[in-house]
This record gives C-alpha cells, sequence and structure tokens, in this order.
C-alpha cells in the first residue's frame, strides 16, 4: 500500500504541465504554512464503491468537522485539487462563507472565491503570499 506522500507525488506527477509545477509549488508552500500539524491527506476522489465522484484532493492540517446532527467528521483545514479549469484551494471550517472574498477578492489576483474555496486556472494568476495568509488565516480560524 502507497503512503500518503506517495500517493501524492503519484498524482502531482500524473498531472500535465503546466499544473504539475504549480501544484509542486502549492504542495510545498502550504506544507510550510503547516509547521506544527503535519498531517498529509490524499483523497482520490472516489465513494465507497469505487466511482468516481470528486477531483483528487491533497489535504492539509487536522480539522474535525461538527454536523448538525450531532456527528463529527475528521478532515483536513487546507486542501488543493487541481481541475479541468485550472486549480482549487480549499480553506475548510470558516464560520463566516463572506470572509475569504471580502478578505482577499481585491488582493489574491484573478480568482474565483466562494465560502471555502479559492479557484484559479494557473497559479501566475494569483498571488501565492496572499494565498498563504488566507490559508494562516483559516487555520487560526479553526484551531
Amino acid at each position: 500500500m502507497l503512503t500518503v506522500t506517495n500517493q501524492i507525488k503519484e498524482y502531482i506527477a500524473s498531472l500535465p504541465e503546466p499544473k504539475r509545477s504549480d501544484m509542486v509549488i502549492l504542495h510545498e508552500n502550504i506544507v510550510q504554512v503547516f509547521p506544527k500539524d503535519n498531517t498529509l491527506w490524499f483523497l482520490d476522489g472516489k465513494d465507497a464503491t469505487g466511482k468516481i465522484v470528486t477531483n483528487p484532493n491533497i489535504g492539509y492540517g487536522h480539522l474535525t468537522i461538527h454536523y448538525a446532527n450531532g456527528t463529527t467528521k475528521d478532515f483536513y483545514q487546507a486542501g488543493i485539487s487541481a481541475n479541468t479549469t485550472g486549480i482549487s484551494v480549499y480553506i475548510m471550517g470558516l464560520e463566516d462563507k463572506k470572509y475569504l472574498s471580502e478578505t482577499y477578492k481585491d488582493t489574491i489576483g484573478k480568482a474565483t472565491i466562494t465560502g471555502y474555496c479559492i479557484k484559479f486556472k494557473k497559479l501566475q494568476d494569483i498571488d501565492l503570499e496572499v494565498l498563504k495568509t488566507a490559508i494562516q488565516e483559516g487555520i487560526k480560524q479553526t484551531s
């Protein structure tokens, strides 16, 4: 069985250029944002039956999600995923769904921002330092 680190390496290696290089840079930078909790996740995008239901995701850190029915789920605090149109960066667990957009829309660059996702075509379209700040702030809010 592959380790999470090897799954991540294989996933990134499977991507076409220039997305592969962008994902390598993102991965290296996000790992540095998580100095205390270096938990890595790899989700292959398949459900319990093996059907592909989403793009593969690389996750960082640890977050316990609490659902309204009282159940909980362990998940990552931040994640990245390559998709057909670019790259998505997820910042999970934010209470205020307008926070990312209101805080970073004018400084991050050419990106689409939703409640927990920052999506862009290529890394050069955004300010990587602003993205790292957004992730760091997300970690603070969910730790």
